[in-house]
This record gives structure tokens, C-alpha cells and sequence, in this order.
């Protein structure tokens, strides 16, 4: 299961790494605040697909006097902190580019790139999503979809295939 789940987690890192390079370059070229958010969104994605690695590497740490368990359930702290910086990091920003460029407001010059830019996301993040439900599809089983969500034991897979869908 872990070693399928870095399997995604490092599709989805690479893909965000050349999705975040990208809006950010597209947003200095056109000075799009839109397009600068998006690419502090991917910037926030890849930090996340980082901190699910750092889950599953400290879950693979054994029992201990303060864990006889083990600690195995760290890999659910990691997901719930990716989760609130998706909501924290990437919302904030947002919302100060937002205010910042409605105080402010600029021309926006050579939109191609951002459709440029935009399409390569659409693929990249589709080859991702795409990798993430295949695993999915196998740890799952002969589940339904809603049986798999409710008892499934890893929530990397879940994180990855969230981050995939359209923003």
C-alpha cells in the first residue's frame, strides 16, 4: 500500500513542481493576479504532496514506549494538515492577490499563455488523477466506490486524488 501510495504522491509532486514553475512564469510574462494565485495554488499542492511523503515516511517508524502501537496513524495528522493548508494557504493568498488587484487593477497582456499554461495543467493534472484512481481501483477491490472511501485505510490516495480534480 505505501509503496503505491509514493508512487502517486511523486506523480502528483513532479506534475504540481512543472504546473507552479509554469503559472508562475506565465503569471510574470502576462501579470495576471489570477494567474499568479493559481501558481502559488500549485506551489501549496506540491508542499502537500511534500508533507504526505513526510506522513508515510514517520508511519514506517516502529513501536515504541510512548507508541506500543506504532505509529501508523501519523500518515492521518499529515493529510489533515494538508488539508487545512489547502483550504489556509491557498484561500488567503487568493483573496489578498484578489484585493490587492481590485485596489490596483492592471491590463492583462498575453492571455495565449494562459490558456498555454492552463492546457499543460489540464494534462498533467489528468495524467495524475488518472494514476491516483488506477491505485485507488486496486487497493479498493471488489468494493463499490462509496464502500472503498468508507474503509479505506489511506487517505494519501484520497489527498492526491482530491487535489487533482478541476480548480
Amino acid at each position: 500500500m505505501a509503496s503505491a501510495s509514493r508512487t502517486v504522491i511523486y506523480a502528483a509532486l513532479a506534475g504540481n513542481t512543472a504546473i507552479a514553475v509554469g503559472k508562475f512564469v506565465v503569471a510574470s510574462i502576462t501579470g495576471s493576479a489570477a494567474m499568479f494565485s493559481e501558481g502559488v495554488h500549485s506551489l501549496v499542492d506540491t508542499g502537500n504532496q511534500a508533507l504526505l511523503l513526510l506522513g508515510l515516511h514517520r508511519a514506517r517508524r516502529p513501536a515504541d514506549d510512548a507508541f506500543p502501537f506504532g505509529h501508523g496513524k501519523e500518515v492521518y495528522f499529515w493529510s489533515f494538515v494538508v488539508a487545512m493548508s489547502i483550504f489556509g494557504l491557498g484561500a488567503g493568498v487568493s483573496i489578498y492577490e484578489g484585493v490587492v488587484h481590485l485596489r490596483h487593477p492592471t491590463p492583462i497582456t498575453s492571455v495565449g499563455w494562459s490558456y498555454a499554461i492552463l492546457a499543460f495543467a489540464m494534462v498533467v493534472e489528468g495524467a495524475a488523477w488518472t494514476l491516483a484512481y488506477r491505485e485507488f481501483n486496486q487497493v479498493r477491490g471488489e468494493r463499490n466506490l462509496f464502500e472503498a472511501i468508507r474503509y479505506g485505510k489511506d487517505p494519501t490516495i484520497y489527498v492526491v486524488a482530491r487535489a487533482r480534480t478541476p480548480k
